[in-house]
């Protein structure tokens, strides 16, 4: 992604109630890049950012949070090390408004990346949401925030749980306080997540402190078959952090990080995924009472929510083990063929479909899709993290994806402008036909009911 260059008398100006903002122009946008939200001391909640008396310079990416490195994943999506810049002690986002002019408020879409909630930054080259919002004419928020160790585990120690979600909140009012001034409407808030993004999309439905601040949700391939009965598992992990002093060097976390996730081993599928949300601790209810709770909400929200079609072939190919099981003569492939099948429906369809279902059934607007675009390329098919080239980056952002090797870039420009249509569709209005289906072959919906 190009850097910001801007001079100052040409730069464009936004007057918010955060302060004076100063973005710069690429290709028919506006950026605002790298504008603090918050701050956060390591294991407290987020203090939102006061306004600036100074005007604030957004030209710069925002850092990502301390995080460890995922080759395997690197490779998958494309992301270069040069990339990582960690920051930590404060939470920033980014905005980017189409270059031309509007005859009303525009809808927001606000943007929560996926990663396991260990993984990833607002700015990644391979999230870039330049395409959505220049072809759509919407505007994109993309979030930062915290992960790990620092943002997703808690009840330990006297420190409190679900400090990433939180840092969502507080970017949540910022929007919701600054985004007229920059001519989105606020009342046209549609947050996107996928993987754990899409997980934290669907509690932030429930979340205390979140009435209002958004109308729509598009969860994408959230993990939502393991977010439960983590309890023990927490416990377990709690115990192996609890001699991890609060100003301990931020190497020294990093490397506790591994060992708490080791301790989590021994728990199934939930081990997978061993950092997440907590219920019973704020903002979130108890698990008992989640269901409920998502009842209770379902007529303020639209959602659209749906899997790929072979989620966990991304984890197959990850997978060196998998990858040698895979290549046996005869029976490999038909055994992960079969077992990608089982652990999809496991972790991301079953409980999609019932999310949807409850929802409708609670009197809530709820669309379900399926993606499989894709199906059938060797050795990813339609795979989890499919639908990102798709929706966000451009094809030079994806170049070193092993991903979606050899898939043409007017392939991957004509499809990406199709899904990119649909996800603004809905967001415009919280409304799609019934049914239907992206061609060729890439998505098919359905109205829940």
């Amino acid at each position: 992604m190009p850097h910001a260059e801007p001079t100052e008398q040409d730069a464009p100006r936004f007057t918010t109630p955060a302060g004076e903002i100063i973005g710069w122009r690429d290709r028919g946008v506006i950026r605002a890049t790298g504008i603090r939200y918050a701050r956060a001391k390591r294991f407290c909640a987020p203090e939102d950012e006061p306004p600036a008396t100074v005007p604030i310079h957004a030209t710069e990416w925002s850092p990502a949070l301390p995080q460890n490195t995922i080759p395997e994943l690197d490779a998958a999506l494309g992301v270069t090390p040069k990339e990582a810049a960690y920051c930590e002690g404060e939470l920033h986002l980014s905005v980017t408004v189409p270059d031309s002019p509007a005859t009303k408020p525009r809808p927001v879409m606000v943007w929560i990346h996926g990663g396991s909630y260990v993984f990833g930054a607002a700015d990644l080259a391979v999230f870039d949401v330049r395409p959505l919002a220049l072809e759509q004419d919407v505007i994109v928020v993309a979030v930062s925030y915290r992960l790990g160790l620092l943002g997703f585990l808690g009840g330990y120690a006297n420190r409190p749980a679900n400090l990433g979600l939180l840092d969502m909140v507080s970017a949540l009012r910022w929007v919701n306080t600054n985004i007229a001034a920059m001519g989105g409407d606020p009342a046209n808030v549609t947050l996107f997540g996928h993987s754990a993004g899409g997980d934290a999309v669907a509690h932030l439905m429930i979340a205390e402190g979140t009435q209002g601040l958004f109308r729509r949700a598009i969860i994408q391939s959230a993990p939502l078959g393991i977010s439960r009965r983590r309890a023990k598992m927490n416990a377990k992990m709690g115990q192996k952090a609890a001699a991890l002093k609060d100003d301990a060097p931020l190497s020294q976390v990093l490397r506790t990080q591994v060992k708490v996730e080791k301790a989590a081993q021994g728990f199934g599928l939930r081990s997978t995924m061993p950092f997440g949300i907590q219920y019973g601790h704020y903002p979130l209810p108890a698990e008992h009472d989640v269901d409920a709770a998502w009842r209770h909400v379902a007529t303020n929200f639209d959602v659209f929510i749906g899997t790929t079609a072979e989620e966990t072939a991304l984890f197959l190919v990850m997978s060196p083990n998998l990858m040698r099981l895979r290549q046996l003569p005869l029976v490999g492939e038909p055994a992960c063929r079969a077992m990608v099948a089982a652990t999809t429906r496991r972790v991301y369809q079953r409980d999609a479909l019932r999310f949807a279902r409850r929802h409708a059934r609670a009197g809530g607007n709820a669309y379900v899709y399926r993606l499989h675009w894709g199906k059938g390329r060797y050795p990813f098919g339609a795979a989890h993290t499919i639908d990102l080239p798709l929706l966000l980056g451009e094809p030079e952002s994806w170049q070193y994806a092993d991903l979606i090797k050899h898939v043409d870039e007017t392939t991957l420009l004509e499809h990406g402008q199709r899904l990119r249509g649909l996800w603004t569709e809905f967001a415009r209005s919280g409304q799609l036909p019934a049914s239907g289906q992206v061609e060729p072959q890439i998505l098919q919906w359905w109205k829940a009911d």
